[in-house]
């Protein structure tokens, strides 16, 4: 089922805060285009017959694209349009169960923390946990995501 949210600011964002993403099928063309993109053509996710004997049976995407999906749920979710000004990284990742062609991934994301910043008056950190979980409830990732997020109050924009 898929949501929709408005853009949040800085003052906006508060710990305990939920979202729940919408959900994204990985396809064929998601495992060549993430291979052709990054270069990473290792064949436990290029080659069938090598993978279909492999540890999982098939072929597996890629840790990085896993994540590359969770942060593309994340923008789904509508909240970051227009306010966040960058990515700064991440204290933890754990790639929990492999992704497969045909799975089905949706993400809740939760405010862990709202920071401000002394070096910057219009953006201040929001850390995000993130879940990512599979069609059958399995968690496929975890982690966080740290942001600089832009401050509705410095560019003069009324709260609603």
């Amino acid at each position: 089922m898929p949501y929709s949210y408005e853009p949040h600011y800085f003052e906006d964002m508060e710990e305990g805060l939920t979202f729940e993403s919408a959900g994204r099928t990985i396809t064929e063309s998601d495992f060549v285009m993430h291979s052709m993109f990054t270069g990473d053509w290792t064949e436990l996710h290029t080659n069938k017959e090598y993978s279909d004997d492999g540890p999982y049976g098939a072929r597996i995407s890629q840790g990085p694209m896993t994540f590359i999906v969770a942060t593309g749920l994340f923008q789904r979710t509508g909240i970051v349009e227009r306010t966040v000004f960058a990515f700064l990284g991440m204290n933890y990742m754990d790639l929990k169960n492999p992704v497969f062609i045909g799975d089905t991934l949706q993400a809740t994301f939760e405010c862990t923390g709202v920071k401000e910043l002394s070096s910057r008056d219009d953006a201040g950190v929001v850390t995000i946990d993130t879940h990512v979980h599979n069609q059958d409830d399995e968690e496929v990732l975890a982690g966080d995501m740290k942001f600089m997020w832009r401050k509705r109050s410095h560019y003069g924009e009324s709260e609603e």
